[in-house]
């Protein structure tokens, strides 16, 4: 099952298409939901009676707007919708214990039912069970293209293996860059040849097994002396799908939710996969 937070804004309308299209290529149903504070969903009558039926209404029409856009992208889908009580960040946390990919949008409407990047998508993206996308962008003319960020450490092997699964899932090239740079006390040592030789050779090593298990998969290999983040937005843009992990084995080369894949939260050109560590995936094996 995939669960799409939706809370009346247009970022989270994209993500409810793009989660759509997504349910659709695994074959899994898609539940749209939408957090409202717990009083609202229990208080049928008495002081703020009024005021709980009118949350309730806002949710019950943000919901149907979430369902007919999975249905406008695919008429097909297994859709349903759930009212989820308690703040955004906990109720979707809580509802990704039952889910093999959380998605929402990059920012929403503010207030009680928004979904901002740096709260409720940086917060799902921290601490959720499962696998998370954040909808930042869809590029307007796709290169059918996969960018997945490795660093070498022993993590990152969970996300080879679901960047590997999606490329062949969606028949597209994968894109492996493994950013590096030898951090010092003025900033970065430049590239000299024994460091590219070796960088090349770790991204090559990370490789090995994945090829043999998706042989029909396009591999482009990149070894790239520069900060994660820039080389990573370059190599995102035009790109399909974007895919980190949600820790590395440092700050300046690793994925650590806080520095690099927290910096992408709000300037990946692409839609962001967040892949957590310890979390399964249904179609992780090819």
């Amino acid at each position: 099952m995939i669960v799409v937070g939706v809370d009346g804004s247009q970022a989270g309308l994209e993500a409810v298409g793009w989660a759509a299209r997504e349910a659709a290529l695994r074959g899994v149903p898609l539940t749209v939901a939408h957090a409202m504070p717990r009083w609202a969903v229990e208080a049928k009558d008495g002081r703020y009676s009024e005021v709980a039926a009118w949350l309730r209404e806002g949710c019950a029409t943000v919901l149907a707007a979430g369902e007919n856009r999975a249905f406008h992208e695919q008429p097909k889908a297994e859709v349903k919708t759930a009212a989820l009580p308690g703040d955004p960040r906990t109720a979707l946390i809580r509802a990704s214990e039952d889910a093999e990919l959380l998605v929402v949008g990059s920012h929403g409407i503010g207030g009680v039912r928004g979904l901002l990047v740096g709260s409720v998508a940086y917060g799902v993206a921290g601490h959720a069970a499962c696998d998370v996308v954040v909808v930042r962008a869809l590029p307007s003319l796709p290169r059918g293209e996969i960018v997945v960020g490795m660093d070498g450490s022993p993590r990152s092997q969970r996300v080879l293996d679901f960047a590997f699964a999606e490329a062949r899932l969606r028949g597209t090239r994968l894109r492996v860059v493994h950013a590096w740079a030898r951090p010092r006390l003025d900033g970065f040592e430049s590239a000299d040849a024994d460091g590219e030789q070796n960088e090349a050779l770790t991204l090559n090593e990370a490789l090995t097994g994945h090829r043999e298990r998706c042989p029909d998969v396009e591999v482009i290999e990149e070894a790239v002396h520069g900060h994660p983040v820039e080389v990573l937005r370059q190599a995102a843009t035009g790109a399909d799908l974007l895919v980190v992990g949600s820790h590395g084995h440092g700050t300046f080369a690793g994925m650590v939710l806080g520095s690099v894949s927290h910096a992408l939260l709000h300037h990946s050109p692409c839609p962001m996969v967040v892949v957590r560590n310890g979390a399964t995936r249904d179609h992780e094996e090819p």
